[in-house]
C-alpha cells in the first residue's frame, strides 16, 4: 500500500508518523506544506471525510497570531480559506490512502488503517 503524506518535515508528529510508516515497511510520498503549499479542492475533499473542525489546528502558532476578526466566526469555507492560504494551520500529519484520510498521528488509529 502506497499512501500520500502530507505535513511539514520538521513538525515532530509528522516526523513520527514518517518514522512509523516506514517501521512497517509502509510506502508513502511525501506532501512538504511549506514547499508546496496546500490545494483547495483536496481540503474540502478532507472536510468531507474528517471534518473541517478536526483538521483545522486552532492551537497552533499560527492561528493564534491571527487577527480576532479571522478567528470569529470560523465555518467551513472560512477554516478552508484559512487553510489554503496559511497550510501550516492544517493538522498534521494528513495521510490519504486507499481507505480514506487519516488526520493527525494516533497509532492505534493508523494500525487499524493501514
Amino acid at each position: 500500500m502506497t499512501i500520500q503524506l502530507y505535513g511539514i518535515p520538521n513538525c515532530d508528529t509528522v516526523k513520527k508518523a514518517r518514522k512509523w510508516l516506514d517501521a512497517n515497511g509502509i510506502d508513502y510520498a511525501f506532501h512538504d506544506y511549506k514547499k508546496e503549499g496546500a490545494d483547495a479542492a483536496k481540503l474540502e475533499r478532507w472536510s468531507d471525510a474528517a471534518g473541517w473542525e478536526v483538521l483545522l489546528n486552532k492551537r497552533g502558532t499560527t492561528f493564534r497570531k491571527l487577527d480576532d476578526a479571522d478567528k470569529a466566526d470560523i465555518d467551513r469555507a472560512k477554516a478552508i480559506a484559512l487553510m489554503t492560504e496559511h497550510p501550516s494551520m492544517i493538522k498534521r500529519p494528513v495521510a490519504e490512502h486507499s481507505g480514506g484520510v487519516l488526520v493527525g498521528f494516533k497509532e492505534d488509529e493508523w494500525q487499524a488503517a493501514l
